[in-house]
């Protein structure tokens, strides 16, 4: 029998809360009813956890015991005219490119890192930078089982009568234990992706850029440097990609080196962040243009450095990540630019992305039309959150909400208000199982 062992190292990515946590990691799909079991008769809440690359509070339960999906991880089936394959919900990505790039399929949705599982994917509700065609991973997910304290596994689809389909896509985990997941994939000929590199000078470049490369390309990202003021406001590196065709097919390289140590505090401040923005906008003016890529550092590129995360120190980041209308998008990001800019709290991963109108299937599902701006913030305790706070002012003015798998503070309020049916996901929730996000901003 799986049994729970209490632990010290259960953080999320971003590392800002360091509790202790009573866990169990059931290594067979066959093993998880018994386990759930053993928590349910010791424990007050429960909630079931993947690769925990979330960065705030919805990954973590103190109170209760955390199920550690990650050993569940076997593909049961796929059927390559369907394209539909079976797994295990704590399959990863990084196994299922292994596994599928070779035979030609390829995930149509995929965040920002291989390290998430599938169950935790399905979990947020991902996106990636094709949104604005794929939508979310919740559209391209046929079926998933899922058990719940009542003991009773259930075979949901989209559309299920009772929408508890639609509130475990994008669930957090609270409705219960994804215990395997259907999903279709898409197919390609090559591993290669044909990029184009573009710098823009200002917000209004992105914006250009952004409205004419949705027509013609599958991916588009740009980094922004936030803490360019006056006229260069909102500059950055533009990059826009289609899947190359032919080629071979290589799943590509395995894991990268780890990054060894934190981090001193003092090593992360507005001096070190404006020349590395300087350095990276001036790189990526030298090398723009067309280039043959490998999907992984198109797709990936942070997970060349393992555990990169350490470079923000002991005292960890938080990641803010907001969606905000197409009608207020550009005022609302220059506001938040130059809020960064003049606190001097800027981040090295800047990241600007439109959403585009496919209609999420969660009601809990983060992206809406509108524009993402994505930003990690080394934790300096009163300062950041006075920031943080500036930003809320912002997003909340220009009706926009924040990305759950990525908050680690936000406010109550804020939450209900950002996402409307959240009342209607409370209803799903399984009594049995909490974290201290939802502690924090539902229940």
């Amino acid at each position: 029998m799986t049994r729970f062992t209490e632990t010290a190292d259960h953080l999320s990515w971003g590392r800002t809360l360091r509790l202790r946590h009573r866990v169990a990691r059931p290594l067979f799909r066959q093993d998880v009813p018994a386990t759930l079991t053993e928590g349910l008769s010791a424990l007050p809440s429960l909630l079931p956890t993947g690769l925990r690359r979330s960065y705030g509070d919805s990954v973590l339960n103190p109170a209760g015991g955390i199920i550690d999906m990650t050993g569940v991880d076997r593909m049961i089936a796929f059927d390559p005219d369907t394209r539909i394959l079976r797994a295990d919900a704590g399959l990863s990505f990084d196994a299922l490119l292994k596994a599928m790039v070779p035979r030609g399929f390829f995930p149509p949705v995929s965040p920002g890192t291989r390290f998430v599982t599938l169950g935790g994917a399905v979990a947020n509700d991902v996106h990636g930078k094709n949104h604005h065609g794929a939508g979310t991973i919740g559209r391209w997910i046929r079926r998933l089982g899922l058990l719940r304290s009542d003991g009773i596994e259930r075979d949901l689809a989209p559309g299920d009568p009772d929408g508890l389909f639609a509130a475990t896509v994008g669930g957090l985990g609270l409705t219960g234990i994804i215990t395997w997941v259907e999903i279709e994939l898409m197919p390609i000929s090559g591993a290669l992706m044909d990029v184009e590199t573009i710098p823009f000078d200002d917000l209004d470049g992105f914006f250009r850029l952004s409205a004419e490369s949705e027509t013609t390309h599958d991916y588009t990202v740009a980094w922004v440097d936030c803490l360019a003021t006056g006229d260069r406001t909102g500059r950055g590196i533009f990059s826009r990609a289609r899947h190359a065709t032919g080629g071979e097919l290589s799943a590509g390289k395995g894991a990268g080196p780890t990054f060894p140590v934190d981090l001193p505090s003092l090593a992360l401040n507005r001096f070190s962040i404006r020349a590395f923005n300087a350095l990276y906008d001036w790189n990526g003016r030298r090398t723009a243009g067309h280039a043959m890529q490998h999907y992984q550092p198109f797709f990936y590129p942070l997970d060349a450095i393992g555990q990169w995360n350490r470079m923000y120190g002991h005292a960890g980041m938080y990641q803010y990540q907001s969606v905000v209308p197409p009608a207020a998008a550009r005022d609302a990001t220059a506001a938040m630019l130059a809020a960064i800019a003049a606190a001097g709290e800027g981040s090295f991963l800047a990241v600007l992305k439109t959403f585009g109108d496919r209609p999420s299937p969660g009601l809990l599902s983060f992206p809406r039309p509108g524009i993402t701006l994505a930003l990690d913030f080394p934790n300096r305790g009163g300062s950041t959150m006075a920031l943080l706070a500036r930003l809320d002012a912002i997003v909340r003015e220009a009706g926009g909400r924040l990305y759950p798998a990525k908050d680690g503070r936000m406010p109550r309020d804020m939450f209900r208000a950002g996402y409307p049916d959240w009342e209607r996901f409370a209803a799903h929730v399984d009594p049995r199982f909490s974290s201290l996000f939802w502690t924090r901003v539902g229940s």
